[in-house]
This record gives structure tokens, sequence and C-alpha cells, in this order.
């Protein structure tokens, strides 16, 4: 998509700070982290959010599943992570690409929201 900025970022367009990459998807550091680590993992085939997944292949949405663990193992990440989409607006999806929030680096509360 021409005007999206995940996939700016993905394609080099817009520099970002990459943890992982493969065929299928692209993982880079959050600009406005919440945590001590702060990954988005997004898949290189543009799909605005969970709710357009005819858009995406099952490939693209396993790649970017599976790059949490590699990535949980190259950054040395062993007392877990929580994984997250937002979808939507009253999820407050910001940027309208499929993206997963990977947070660790302390202790999060059992609470959701």
């Amino acid at each position: 998509m021409k005007d999206c900025i995940f996939c700016k970022i993905v394609s080099g367009e817009i520099p970002s700070k990459k943890y992982y990459e493969d065929d299928y998807c692209f993982a880079f550091a959050d600009l406005n982290p919440q945590m001590p680590f702060h990954a988005l993992i997004v898949p290189k085939e543009h799909a605005a959010s969970l709710a357009e997944l005819d858009n995406l292949s099952d490939a693209a949405l396993a790649a970017c599943l599976r790059a949490a663990q590699k990535i949980a193992e190259q950054n040395n990440i062993t007392d877990g992570y929580r994984f997250i989409s937002n979808c939507g607006k009253h999820a407050s999806q910001s940027v309208q690409h499929l993206h997963f929030h990977m947070l660790a680096g302390r202790q999060l509360s059992e609470k959701i929201v």
C-alpha cells in the first residue's frame, strides 16, 4: 500500500531498528516503547487488521507468530512476553497495517486493561 508507514518500513524507505526479518514478516523496535522491550511484528503483505485476514496468506500470519519465538531467543527474553494486536478504532489501532506488539522486560499486570 503506497501510503502505509509500515509498508514503507518493510521496504526500507523509512529506517528502523530491525529485530527480525524473513520472507513473510518484518519486526522492528516501536518508536514509542511501552516496555523495556517493545517490538512490532508485521506481515510484509498488507492487511489492515485481523478483520482483513482474507487479504493475508496463511504463511504470512504463521511467520508473524513464529517470529515472536525467534525474537525472544535472540534477545534473551526468558521470563515471558505479551503478544497483542489491536483491531479497529475501539481497540485504538493507530496504524492500519496488521501488527503485533511484543512486550517484555518487566513484570506485566495480570489485567490486560
